[in-house]
């Protein structure tokens, strides 16, 4: 058994439309998809027994697997009635991918599957979802059609968002699929017993057992159930840590050391400098050039804490290609620059343009807790130095930060860019997504390029476009990249987390407690 905290209440378990930390790890333990993809990468079969991709990149055929089944308690006794068990079929994924392009879910990952044939112009309204290209000649053939070819896909279909949805329970489920226990069925490694919420309460559970009938040779499954405990915040699951009430937690804080844990990381967030385009200052280009080529990366790397790495490109280090960090593939040195001269050239065109003799009582908004601010003086004290430019931090809690951030109440922060899932694409996304990336120059049209890159080699020619356009338009500014972090008790193994996600996924877990 594992104790699990989530924080916050899980706010679907449809695997079509999650997206919050706490739904992903209910779902990624309740599904499995036609393949998974390890920590770095990459991919291998699931419930797919195999697949086979065109020569010209545009179709793949999967055979399933006959032996992954549907399951739900419905009677509430802890053991799965012949009538509540049948097998994922191929209409499922068809099904599933179909509701992931409707524009009525919504889903924050249809952009991500607009290579699917006929995507662009279903999430768009123009086209009904079942012209999509995806289609089951029988039960367990699936076939999925492109619009051109993808580097990313499979990756993309080893993710959460291409798990399998049954069509006629989604139906009897009268629009409350994924929003109960009753409304949630299993295909995965566990099956749902109970979940209850009430948020005047201090007892919120959600509980599932292992689901003998998808145990297989090749698919085991450890733990004989999970108990998820639903907590209000982090702190109450730091504490629950602290306590040894719970076996690991999540976390972006790097302070968890020593003989006591096992602790694994990677950096899929990048931290950057954005700038506020309402701000009468920071819309001057030549201002944020002059504080960009200001920036000494290598004077920051001597004063950084080890929670943090140097950043000169966009992409973070844990987003893999092929198998491989991208930031292997595409190394960042390429795109630093640090010119004092024409810092300070720009500079004095910023200042006469915009009428100021000096820029100061500016801020940096700062979230504390994804960087100590104390990483950041070394930086305010160089522009100082360098620049005769004054500029503070204000560290600020992640609440007051996402507010701030929505308002529009800030001249400059250091954001934090990360994507949905494990793709360049998904990170990339979020300069079309979120409002405040959405003005920043260099991001137009950025995801028509991306989407269309049929091989690595492509998809690495058109990264590194996309980062260099962006850069030189100076609206985003990379400073570091930022660990997360896995914290188990030592007698844990084969706990795994997805950054981007926030998922962790128990399914081979061991304790030898």
């Amino acid at each position: 058994m594992y104790d699990i905290p989530l924080c916050g209440n899980p706010q679907s378990l449809d695997p079509q439309f999650a997206a919050d930390p706490s739904s992903n790890t209910v779902i990624k333990n309740l599904y499995s998809g036609l393949v998974s993809a390890d920590e770095n990468g990459n991919i291998s079969c699931c419930n797919a027994l195999s697949y086979n991709i065109s020569p010209d990149g545009l179709t793949y055929s999967f055979t399933l697997r006959q032996d992954n089944f549907w399951s739900i308690d419905r009677n509430r006794n802890d053991i799965i009635e012949e009538d509540e068990c049948f097998p994922v079929v191929a209409d499922d994924y068809v099904f599933a991918l179909q509701r992931l392009l409707d524009p009525k879910m919504q889903s924050p990952y249809a952009l991500d599957f607009s290579c699917i044939k006929n995507g662009e112009q279903i999430i768009s309204g123009q086209a009904s979802p079942d012209t999509a290209g995806v289609s089951a000649p029988d039960d367990f053939t699936l076939v999925i059609e492109l619009e051109h070819p993808s580097a990313e896909f499979m990756g993309m279909l080893a993710s959460t968002a291409a798990f399998p949805c049954n069509r006629e329970f989604f139906d009897s489920t009268k629009g409350k699929y994924g929003l109960d226990d009753q409304s949630v069925m299993s295909n995965g490694p566990f099956y749902m017993r109970q979940w209850f919420y009430d948020p005047y309460g201090v007892h919120n559970i959600l509980y599932m057992r292992r689901n003998d009938k998808n145990v297989t040779e090749t698919y085991a499954v450890m733990p004989s159930h999970l108990n998820f405990t639903i907590q209000k915040n982090e702190a109450d699951i730091r504490q629950l840590f602290k306590d040894e009430e719970i076996e690991c937690i999540t976390t972006l804080s790097g302070s968890y050391r020593g003989s006591k844990y096992s602790v694994s990381s990677s950096r899929p967030i990048t931290l950057g400098l954005i700038f506020n385009d309402e701000d009468r200052l920071f819309r001057s280009t030549d201002l944020r050039k002059a504080l960009a080529l200001a920036t000494d990366r290598d004077s920051l790397e001597e004063v950084i804490g080890s929670d943090i790495t140097v950043a000169s490109g966009i992409i973070p280090p844990a987003v893999t290609l092929a198998g491989r960090s991208y930031r292997e593939l595409v190394s960042d040195g390429q795109f630093a620059r640090f010119d004092v001269t024409e810092a300070k050239d720009c500079l004095d065109k910023a200042k006469k343009s915009l009428g100021v003799g000096s820029v100061d009582q500016v801020k940096i908004l700062v979230n504390a807790d994804t960087v100590d601010s104390g990483d950041l003086h070394k930086l305010s004290q160089s522009w100082q130095e360098l620049l005769g430019v004054y500029i503070g931090i204000e560290d600020v809690t992640p609440e007051e930060f996402e507010k701030r951030i929505s308002q529009g109440e800030y001249s400059l922060a250091l954001y934090p860019l990360t994507g949905d899932i494990n793709s360049g694409i998904s990170v990339m996304e979020q300069f079309t997504k979120e409002q405040c990336l959405k003005k920043i120059p260099g991001t137009e049209g950025i995801m028509d390029k991306l989407m269309a890159c049929g091989t690595v080699a492509e998809a690495v020619e058109a990264y590194t476009s996309a980062e260099r356009d962006i850069l030189s338009g100076y609206g985003f500014v990379p400073l570091f990249y930022k660990n997360a972090y896995l914290v188990a008790e030592k007698d844990n193994e084969d706990i795994f987390y997805d950054p981007f996600s926030g998922a962790v996924d128990y399914r081979i877990a061991q304790n030898y407690s």
